[in-house]
């Protein structure tokens, strides 16, 4: 299987890095972008820097790659994940605006019926955003606000961060072990 990572330039970069990491152990090719926003905020946020983290993906792009394959509809993809999605990008996702190699390869994912799951990172939230959510699910995207449960109780933050990586998970049809289920 495929599956298309963008890190985006919102706060909570480690989830995307978490994400990438799982993803990693599951066999699958993954490709990956991160926002020149985002470069900034995984320094300042995590232990990691972007030359780590772009080790963790077999094909890495820049965002304002426009010819690279997940820029069409034709290039197969199982999945595409927005980890986390700033505010922006899920406007320009919600109504179609294809400017960055993320939001056009999340416009081919819709098109073309494919799984694409955004994760908001932001609160409180504004009108505009809730109504891009819900442009965007009206759409076909997947919405997983990064809002961890406690039921699994989290010991530390690690904890909270795969409790969203494993609803991704759940989402994608991928088996794991990252939280305890509610029973």
């Amino acid at each position: 299987m495929r599956y298309f990572v963008s890190i985006g330039g919102a706060s909570g970069s480690i989830y995307g890095i978490r994400l990438l990491q799982e993803l990693n152990k599951t066999g699958h090719e993954v490709h990956l972008v991160v926002s020149e926003g985002a470069k900034t905020i995984i320094q300042h946020e995590t232990k990691y820097t972007y030359n780590v983290v772009k080790t963790t993906a077999h094909v890495v792009y820049d965002n304002d790659n426009l010819y690279a394959g997940p820029a069409s509809g034709s290039f197969l993809l199982d999945g595409m994940i927005v980890i986390p999605c700033s505010m922006k990008t899920l406007s320009a996702i919600a109504h179609g605006f294809g400017d960055t190699l993320t939001s056009r390869a999340a416009s081919c994912c819709l098109k073309e019926g494919r799984k694409l799951i955004l994760v908001p990172r932001e609160t409180p939230l504004d009108l505009p955003g809730i109504k891009n959510m819900l442009m965007a699910k009206e759409s076909g995207a997947i919405i997983i606000p990064a809002m961890p449960a406690f039921y699994h109780k989290p010991e530390r933050i690690e904890d909270l961060v795969d409790f969203i990586v494993g609803k991704i998970f759940d989402q994608l049809g991928l088996k794991h072990s990252l939280f305890k289920r509610w029973k």
